[in-house]
């Protein structure tokens, strides 16, 4: 220890590879081991690696850190030397050493430390140093920027469920679209409604037709904002489960564009529409309905919780698919808002079997008038 730092400079790698004791490099004042050479440090053994004083490893220079080999971090470094890391040194470790970083290592990794790592450094984390190493407080610690930087492979691969539960909304906001479109079912049913709700409209576009079916929750539905659910393409609109279709808020559903009302299968709507989701339909959603959506999809019960605004809005095509039940179905009130051209549409199987005579005489004169000699 009574070498000066040029001596320290002047020893030749040979000399300090096999010349220093362990106990000679726990020795070393911070001075001394700050005097070190990179080609001095690059040779050091991983028991002279392990043997650095904490103190004297946090008064190296990031390039005396940088010129540590993959071999040295990853068999030398102790845990305790890496909590021990100054933040301008985390930041420093090559893509190469940061890849080297055993589970434990990189468990050890303070905060402060990990956000303080290069975009570069967290894409070159492998997905078992994030799944095993990176615990959910250090994950909730990274930049979005940061996160961003994650391959897709890291992402599906490499998150946990319980690190995407730990995701800030900001983390989740900031996923990249092809991020998002890579997450597994369960890692999208792991997201928590409040991180699910900050996604962009171009995130909730990104999810694939399975992601939406078999990942999202009715909860995560139910969450969605107005702006997301008219966000929903018209496959995935198609693809969602009669749960999630019934889970749909009515100001959601109210949001959904003409496009995707006519997406919806016969099915969703039987089975999955509520009467009170019906009954908000705009009447431009309405009329947007296929006549296969109408003639197949309605419920006598859904065509009696119709208002006379959506009745009034039936086109004279749709008119013509009801089936018989569907007419009879009818409130009198809601025939009454039919217009002319509308009853000029019906069938005369929909009037001789569908129409009773309580609606028969619930009828304007017009309508009445409307009726054609067929």
């Amino acid at each position: 220890s009574s070498l000066t730092t040029a001596q320290i400079a002047a020893l030749t790698t040979a000399q300090v590879s096999a010349g220093l004791t362990t106990n000679q490099i726990v020795a070393l004042t911070t001075n001394q081991a700050g005097a070190l050479t990179t080609g001095q440090v690059g040779a050091l053994t991983t028991n002279q690696v392990a043997a650095i004083e904490t103190a004297d490893l946090a008064s190296l220079k990031t390039n005396q850190i940088a010129a540590l080999t993959t071999n040295q971090v990853s068999a030398g470094l102790t845990t305790n030397q890496i909590v021990a890391l100054t933040t301008s040194q985390a930041g420093a470790l090559t893509n190469a050493q940061t890849a080297a970083l055993t589970t434990n290592q990189v468990a050890a990794l303070q905060t402060a430390d990990l956000a303080a790592f290069k975009t570069s450094q967290v894409a070159a984390l492998t997905t078992n140093q994030i799944s095993a190493g990176l615990s959910t407080n250090q994950l909730s610690s990274m930049t979005t920027a940061q996160i961003a930087a994650l391959t897709t492979a890291q992402v599906s691969a490499g998150l946990t469920t319980n690190q995407i539960v730990a995701l800030t909304t900001a983390q989740a906001a900031a996923l990249t679209t092809a991020q998002a479109s890579n997450l597994t079912t369960n890692q999208v049913a792991a997201l928590e409604t409040r991180d699910l709700a900050a996604m962009t409209t171009a995130q909730i576009a990104a999810l694939t037709t399975n992601q939406v079916s078999a990942g999202l929750t009715t909860n995560q539905i139910v969450a969605l904002t107005t702006a997301q659910a008219g966000a929903l393409t018209t496959a995935q609109t198609a693809n969602l489960t009669t749960n999630q279709v019934a889970a749909l808020q009515t100001a959601d559903l109210a949001a959904f564009k003409t496009n995707q009302v006519a997406a919806l299968t016969t099915n969703q709507i039987s089975a999955g529409l509520t009467t009170n989701q019906l009954a908000s339909l705009t009447s431009a959603q309405i009329a947007a309905l296929t006549t296969a959506q109408v003639s197949a999809g309605l419920t006598t019960n859904q065509i009696v919780a119709l208002t006379t605004a959506q009745a009034g809005a039936l086109t004279t095509a749709q008119t013509a698919a009801l089936t018989t039940n569907q007419v009879a179905a009818l409130q009198t009130a809601d025939l009454a808002a039919f217009k002319t051209s509308q009853v000029a549409a019906l069938t005369t199987n929909q009037i001789s079997a569908g129409l009773t005579t309580n609606q028969l005489a619930s009828m304007t004169t017009a309508q009445i008038a409307a009726l054609t000699t067929a």
